[in-house]
């Protein structure tokens, strides 16, 4: 409602509204703007709910626009003030002048302000003539709202200060902010700096919406400074006033309402403001509950609501809606606001009473017409004669012109019409005048009376009733306990009218002085300092400038400046200037030459100002060509005072006002009781400091805190959702032995075992097996402990009497004792009895005994004390061995004597000799060795016994091992060894143990050989001997037929664990001999495995060198001999080269990583520099980066590289189209296998600045929580508006009420969660948590783009980077889910050993796929649609595609479980796969080499069965390929755990027909020390080998080692094998140590300057 249109017509035929056609400018066409035109019929105006009402003059704009045709801007909101005096800026264009070339602002106020209190004005002016004119001032001019950017002249405090500086800090600091200025000026000194007249928050026509007839404006507007208007009188414009001077050059600051007396501080500065302060019924003003008073200023975009000083009280309720934005800053202008709200709203009444068939529209225009006039006549001259008005004069001498007058003793020219070419806009100097004139009348409180001449005492809180209301604690007021009512209003107008203000000089009253509404943190400020500091802002001129520039007399010296005010004052501000009369302000200028009036210089500047607005407006009530008022009501409303609106509105008796309420005389009805000091009024509130950050600090560290354990949030609950999938991946796992085990348990006698003094017991089961052994099985039954019984052996067992007799000891000689503890007496008697029966059945002595269950417990031998003698036991079996001192050999217990004597009588039972060797105490070895060492054939071994079998490992000659060896395996004991004896230790004699199993040669082989076989390499080994004729063997035969293993016999010892503790390996360490095997060249043949050999180093002395000095002589050991000589001269180089040189092959073989990488890391790098560079130097001034300049940089710098990293990672997941490059010349300069490594790279930098930037923001929002609100109003224009409440919002504010602070916490949470679910370890326990949490990539997406859409800061730019990746990545995952749509039916599902499931499906039609390629499979059949990849088996020939998955999860368990389970005939039994790929990768690269190694460990050889299958293939067909020789390298741990791919390589060696595959395979089960139980293994290996051409083990061709491969060694030789070869690639899969190991030997063997090994690896 409300909004209304001009329909313009046609045009006044000599110019509108009287304005004279000039220049040939004259509006033409529909290029008019609504409320600007004359028109010849009557004005229309289109109302919201109304017809077009018809108005027959033209409705007065309420910004101010278009009030002169000719320039469209002056008089509007947001044009500039114009100065009448240049400008005086410290460079004479921008910078304020400050200290030291002026004086301290505070040092000033003191020096020429401060007095006392109590002088009555000289003119007998009213309070109510000063607070009108601050009204008049509102409704003129605004400069005070703060500008953007923010910029400070702050006024530093003198110490000591006794208000703002008690306690003598030093350090207090006023803030002042600059007012808002024209962007356009501060360029040059010719357009220096000027404020700008920005209508804040309201709408004010912009130049881009008033269509071309501005375009004419801003051709006049370029029109130069210097030069005056057409029409500008130069000449007098009052007698006796000083001629006026020239425009300057300076475009004049700007003014935040309209210019005119257009009543904008009644009715607003914009129409949208008009619009809220409306009722739309009656023509009225919209009022509260009480029809007196306006609606409260609820919306904080239309009221100026700075806090209370007095009391802190903030917020918009209390404060009613004006038209002025500062209307509500005193009572006392508050009181004049209510005062033209009610005389507008009684003027509609009085309207709406006459002319009832008028509509809202009419009677509300025709109101605020008349309103404005009224308002208009008041501050106007005296149309009668010009001199001046008297008091006493007859009725028609009393002032029309009322205000101005009174105020200047002065009155304008006779008004002779409207001049359209006076530039009426106000200058900055009459701001500054005007202000501060006033400010020496406002007294210190203000009365408040009756109609009857009551004056009423007032209410104080914490204080008693005063006289008058203290003006300092009622600023900003929200509950004022004396205006509650209309009476209370009307008595504090009726007050201000009898009241005398202070008298008109340079003092101020301290409550402004000192205690004016402060901004920023303080609550006071110093009101004359505060001026004084915005006239320095707005560059006004000196006070000698300006007196030279309005022509009048400039003083000579201080004292010429007045002769009334005090010398001591003169002198204090001469000494601030240093003497320099011509550095004193115009403000303190003006101030210090007033008494009684203002001086001359105020009073011509005023006087000036009111002249071209009254002259200048052509809207002004008196010009009758506007068609407003005819010359009858003209007349009216020159005869209208405010004492005529005081008396009409407050409906008093006309007697109880003086004729002139702005001056009160002698005889003037009710005179004030006294004029006003400070004594007998509250004192005013002190200066308080706002803390903004009070109480937040606690919140604010909580809230960073549980954002930095957000990472640990996530990694807990990754924690628990890898133990439930652990547990359920062990559920799986032990499902199949649940059988086994309970029937396991079935003859077992539950019972807890005590093992000893404070140790808790813990649940066993006691098995009494067969074949005399009692075994003990833990709760998982497991085997703990095994104890043979021997006949006839005794038993001794000891039942305690008391405590509920539940407690048994089982003593057995020579083993340690059994502790049970059963749950009842009767359990306990079960046993015995059994236990009974068992020794009655095995012919066991049993003794039965009884004695205390404390006394049993200290009896009995546990564990623990049997571990601690045998520890001793093995410590002097050593040091007798080895000839170790005494103390070498380990402290002894105190009662050592003792100890050792129980020790060394102590004997080993079968069970500690094998723990000993750990082995197995059934294992054939250990029975072998135990019955050679048992001499006594007792079944234990004495100390005696076991050094006697030391000795001769340890310092026996290679013939007394084998002679040992001899007697083992004679197990006739005739002194020969017999071929079938032979055979018997090759079948079964030598066993390689560890905790779970224990293997023969023959089952370590999978039964590969048969019996045959095993003889003919019998048979092989005694033919190369020369005893094919003999049966039987001398151990001098035997020893002859292990020649040529003469090194291993030397190395071969007793590989003893010792019992209990690390003692025994801190005196003897074992020798571990590096056996490693090499490639040679040999003639005839390109490359052939050789066999094993002595080690290639030197092998550590035994014992150490300690051990050397005490046996007086220097171990034996052999030399080393090389392998192969060098085919080339190898350069000797120096460290440094060698750095270089690796250096120089690692740039060679990741040059692509490195350049992309560098590439990408310039951009990211570049695009953080550019931000950072831009908010720190380019950006717009919107104060971001002075309010927070670290955080914004950081912030938005990280944020610009964040947006590119999480957008350009997408392309490293587009496996389809990386597939499709890599196959393209792109592959040559971009590593596409590297693309899930640069994706890893990607995140953890990307993360990482995520983490920089939250920081920044977190500096950023508790800069923002301590900022004032003016400074946020700048840096966050559409967020923030300044209302003057000073206050901040919180940090809660920001971090989740706002979109930007809730998206990036709910960023960061998806980011935590993404992350932790990715690592390494928990894509291990649970990949379905890592799929599904990865899938949160949406949701991230959704957010960056939410985050940065608020546009807070910045526009968003995040879709810049994003939309080109997003739609490639779209269209990649398009092909994809075309892929997975088809259902692939699984031909063969087989179980492998060692959990590997082998799964062979049908090709679907089109698929293409190289070797070494992989494949993403789904099995829904699973209940889940995630997709885990799987390398390809097969080769590209073959007509199916095959698997090999193995169980190490969850999701691979189950799979194995439901391909398991029988099915029915032909393929439509089993479950279906969706199939997606292929990709590729590194191995794809191996055909690109003439010589290539693969390297593959546990399931990791998957890819390189399908390559090794591929090449056979090919080269079957005769295809021309590059790659000459492939090495092939399978690290297993035994080969049956991967013994499908032996299958694999079998198929391989049986086509391949050129040599092409070299296979090595490497079984690391089986240690590299020369013990023993390896000894014999390797002998047997190698002629094994040379018989049948293949393994022992494998039953491949192949070479088998044992242990881990020596990778540098085994490259050093492909070097001496293939010197022609300059590039050899290496590609390895499997653990991330073994590739790791690969890549390490690759750098070392790259240090010198031969062959490039390129390496190429996928860890699982």
């Amino acid at each position: 409602m409300g909004n209304f249109l001009v329909r313009p017509d046609t045009w006044v035929g000599s110019g509108a509204l009287g304005e004279p056609e000039r220049d040939g400018l004259r509006p033409s066409g529909p290029g008019g703007v609504a409320g600007s035109l004359v028109l010849r019929r009557p004005f229309s105006v289109s109302t919201g709910g109304q017809d077009a009402l018809s108005l027959p003059w033209e409705v007065q704009r309420y910004d101010g626009w278009f009030n002169n045709l000719r320039h469209h801007e002056r008089g509007a909101v947001g044009s500039r003030l114009q100065r009448r005096v240049p400008a005086n800026y410290a460079d004479g264009v921008y910078q304020a002048l400050e200290e030291p070339q002026l004086p301290n602002p505070r040092r000033l106020s003191d020096a020429a302000t401060l007095g006392k209190a109590g002088l009555p004005s000289l003119r007998n002016r009213t309070v109510l003539g000063v607070f009108f004119g601050y009204h008049v001032l509102s409704d003129l001019v605004d400069v005070e709202t703060p500008g953007c950017p923010a910029e400070f002249l702050n006024i530093r405090i003198p110490p000591g200060d006794p208000v703002f500086d008690p306690d003598q800090r030093g350090d207090v600091v006023l803030p002042f902010q600059r007012s808002r200025w024209d962007p356009e000026t501060g360029r040059s000194p010719s357009n220096p700096r000027d404020l700008v007249r920005l209508g804040r928050r309201r709408e004010g026509a912009h130049p881009s919406q008033v269509g071309p007839g501005l375009q004419a404006w801003k051709g006049l507007a370029g029109r130069s400074a210097y030069s005056p208007a057409p029409d500008t009188p130069w000449g007098p414009a009052v007698p006796g006033a000083a001629p006026r001077p020239p425009l300057t050059p300076l475009a004049p600051q700007t003014n935040q309402v309209t210019g005119w007396l257009d009543g904008s501080a009644i009715y607003g500065s914009s129409h949208s403001w008009n619009d809220a302060l409306r009722s739309f019924s009656g023509g009225q003003l919209a009022s509260g509950p009480d029809p007196a008073f306006p609606r409260d200023s609820k919306n904080p975009l239309l009221m100026w609501a700075a806090p209370d000083p007095a009391t802190g009280q903030s917020g918009p309720r209390g404060l009613y809606a004006f038209g002025a934005e500062r209307g509500n800053r005193e009572p006392f202008l508050q009181a004049l606001g209510l005062l033209w709200f009610r005389y507008h709203n009684l003027c509609a009444q009085r309207l709406a009473r006459q002319h009832p068939d008028w509509g809202d529209e009419e009677l509300f225009q025709h109101a605020r017409k008349r309103v404005i006039a009224t308002y208009q006549t008041l501050p106007g001259p005296d149309r009668s004669n010009s001199r001046l008005p008297s008091p006493l004069s007859a009725p028609q001498n009393i002032a029309v012109y009322e205000w101005l007058p009174s105020f200047l003793q002065k009155t304008l020219p006779e008004y002779t019409g409207y001049r359209p070419f006076l530039d009426p806009s106000i200058s900055p100097e009459f701001v500054v005048a005007s202000e501060q004139f006033f400010s020496t009348m406002v007294p210190p409180g203000v009365y408040m009376r009756n109609a009857s001449c009551h004056f009423r005492k007032v209410l104080n809180k914490g204080f008693q009733n005063s006289q008058a209301l203290r003006v300092c604690n009622n600023y900003w007021i929200r509950e004022n306990p004396n205006l509650n009512s209309t009476q209370e209003v009307n008595e504090l107008l009726l007050g201000m009218a009898s009241q005398i203000s202070e008298l008109e000089d340079r003092i101020v009253v301290e409550d402004l002085r000192d205690y004016w509404p402060g901004p920023g943190k303080f609550s006071r400020t110093d009101y004359v300092a505060s001026s004084i500091q915005r006239g320095r802002d707005m560059g006004l001129p000196s006070y000698s400038q300006a007196l030279l520039a309005w022509g009048l007399d400039i003083p000579k010296n201080w004292s010429d400046l007045n002769p009334d005010v005090d010398p001591q004052v003169l002198e204090a501000t001469a000494a601030l200037y240093n003497q320099d009369l011509s550095k004193l302000e115009l403000l303190l200028g003006g101030l210090l030459e007033s008494h009684g009036d203002p001086g001359p210089l105020f009073s011509t500047i005023v006087l000036d100002q009111f002249a071209r607005l009254r002259d200048g407006d052509r809207y002004w009530f008196e010009n009758t060509r506007n068609g407003l008022f005819s010359k009858k009501e003209i007349e009216e409303i020159r005869n209208t005072t405010l004492r005529d609106v005081l008396v009409a509105v407050i409906n008093v008796d006309p007697s109880a006002l003086q004729p002139s309420v702005f001056v009160w005389d002698k005889g003037a009805p009710c005179p004030q009781p006294k004029q006003l000091t400070t004594d007998g009024l509250p004192q005013c509130a002190p200066l308080t400091v706002l803390d903004f950050f009070e109480g937040s600090s606690p919140g604010f560290a909580l809230t960073i805190v549980a954002l930095c354990c957000l990472p640990l949030v996530s990694l807990l609950l990754s924690g628990v959702v890898a133990y439930f999938r652990g547990r359920e991946h062990k559920k799986l796992q032990k499902k199949g032995k649940e059988s086994m085990k309970k029937e396991a348990a079935k003859d077992g006698v539950p019972a807890m075992e005590w093992p000893g003094p404070k140790e808790k017991s813990c649940p066993i089961i006691i098995q009494l097996l067969p074949d005399r052994c009692l075994q003990v099985l833990n709760r998982r039954l497991t085997v703990l402990r095994l104890v043979q019984l021997q006949p006839l052996q005794q038993v001794n067992l000891i039942v305690s009497s008391n405590r509920g007799c539940r407690t048994l000891l089982l003593k057995i000689p020579k083993e340690y004792d059994l502790v049970l503890l059963f749950s009842s007496e009767e359990e306990r008697g079960a046993f015995v009895q059994q236990l009974q029966d068992f020794c009655v059945r095995w012919a066991l002595g049993l003794h039965v005994a009884e004695m205390s269950e404390k006394e049993l417990f200290r009896k009995a031998v546990t564990k623990q004390q049997r571990e601690r003698i045998l520890e001793i036991f093995f410590r002097h079996l050593f040091a007798q061995v080895l000839d170790i001192n005494q103390a070498d050999a380990g402290t002894l217990p105190l009662d050592s004597s003792q100890k050792v004597r129980e020790a060394l009588t102590c004997e080993l039972s079968r069970a500690e000799f094998a723990e000993s060797l750990g082995l197995k105490p059934q294992d054939m070895f250990v029975e072998s060795m135990f019955s050679l060492a048992d001499k006594d054939g007792n079944g234990y071994l004495s100390f005696r016994e076991f050094l006697d079998i030391l000795v001769v490992f340890m310092k026996g000659s290679p013939e007394d091992k084998s002679r040992l060896m001899f007697t083992m395996y004679d197990l006739d004991e005739n002194g020969f060894l017999s071929k079938d004896e032979f055979f018997t230790m090759m079948r079964y004699g030598v066993c390689l143990s560890n905790p779970e199993t224990s293997w023969s040669f023959i089952e370590i082989s999978n039964n590969c050989l048969s019996k045959a076989q095993l003889a003919e390499v019998v048979e092989s080994m005694f033919r190369e001997s020369g005893f094919q004729d003999k049966e039987e063997l001398t151990w001098e035969d035997f020893h002859f037929m292990l020649r040529d293993h003469d090194s291993e016999l030397r190395f071969t010892q007793l590989c003893v664990k010792g019992g209990g503790g690390g003692g025994i390996r801190d005196i003897f360490k074992q020798n571990i001999s590096c056996r490693v095997s090499f490639i040679t060249r040999t003639p005839g043949k390109f490359s052939h495995p050789q066999g094993l050999g002595p080690p290639a180093l030197e092998a550590p002395e035994l014992g150490g060198p300690g051990l050397k000095k005490r046996f007086g002589k220097k171990a034996a050991v052999p030399s080393p001999r090389l392998y192969t000589e060098a085919l080339q001269e190898k350069m000797q180089r120096g460290l440094l080269a060698q750095k270089l040189q690796q250096y120089k092959r690692f740039v060679e073989n990741y040059r692509r990583h490195i350049v992309c990488a560098a590439i990408f890391s310039a951009i990211c790098v570049g695009l953080f520099a550019e931000r950072a560079y831009y908010y720190a130097f380019a950006s717009p001034p919107s104060d971001i980066a002075q309010t927070t300049r670290v955080g914004i940089i950081l912030s938005r710098g990280t944020a610009a590289s964040v947006s590119f990293m999480f957008s350009y990672i997408l392309l490293t997941m587009c496996r389809n189209l990386i597939t499709f490059l890599r196959e393209t010349f792109l592959n040559r300069y971009v590593p596409f296998d590297a693309a899930v490594d640069f994706h890893r790279w990607i995140a953890m930098a990307a993360v990482v600045l995520a983490i920089l930037h939250s920081a920044g923001h977190a500096v950023n929002v508790y800069i923002f929580s301590v900022s004032p609100l003016s400074l946020l109003a700048c840096v966050f224009p559409n967020v923030f508006v300044n209302d003057g409440s000073k206050l901040p919002q919180k940090f809660y504010w920001w971090f989740f009420q706002t979109v930007p602070g809730m998206s990036g916490v709910l960023l960061l949470v998806v980011l935590a969660i993404m992350y932790v679910f990715a690592s390494h370890h928990f894509r291990h326990c649970s990949f379905r948590g890592f799929w599904l949490t990865h899938h949160l990539y949406v949701l991230l997406y959704a957010l960056l783009i939410i985050h940065g859409s608020y546009a807070l800061i910045q526009l968003p730019t995040f879709h810049i980077y994003f939309l080109v990746p997003a739609i490639i990545y779209g269209g990649d995952k398009l092909v994809s889910l075309s892929r997975k749509k088809v259902e692939i039916s699984v031909v063969k599902a087989e179980l492998l050993p060692s959990g590997v499931t082998y799964l062979r499906f049908q090709r679907p039609q089109g698929f293409e796929y190289k070797s070494g390629q992989w494949v993403r499979i789904a099995c829904l059949a699973l209940g889940t649609t995630e997709y885990h990849p799987f390398t390809l088996t097969s080769a590209p020939h073959e007509d199916t595609l095959s698997l090999h998955i193995r169980a190490v999860g969850p999701w691979t368990t189950r799979l194995r479980e439901i391909y398991s389970a029988p099915r029915g005939s032909g393929c439509a039994g089993f479950p279906k796969l969706y199939l997606d790929g292929p990709f590729g990768e590194g191995h794809q690269e191996w055909h690109k080499f003439e010589v290539s190694v693969l390297v593959g460990g546990g399931i990791g050889v998957t890819p390189f069965a399908s390559i090794l299958k591929d090449l056979v293939f090919k080269s079957s067909l005769g295809s021309q390929m590059l790659c000459k020789k492939i090495y092939f390298i399978w690290v297993t741990r035994t080969q049956r755990q991967f013994e499908w791919l032996a299958d694999i390589i079998r198929e391989v060696e049986e086509n391949d027909h050129q040599d092409l595959v070299s296979v090595h395979i490497y079984i690391t089960q089986l240690a590299e020390k020369f013990d023993l139980r390896t000894t014999m293994l390797y002998i047997c290996e190698r002629h094994f080998q040379k018989v049948l051409n293949r393994s022992l083990f494998t039953g491949l061709r192949s070479v088998t080692h044992f242990g881990r491969p020596p990778f540098e060694p085994f490259f050093n030789s492909l070097q001496e094998v293939h010197p022609q070869v300059r590039k050899v690639g290496v590609f390895s899969c499997g653990p991330p140590g073994m590739t790791k190991n690969v890549e390490k030997a690759c750098q070392l063997v790259n240090r010198q300057d031969r062959a490039h090994f390129m390496h190429h690896y996928e860890n699982f």
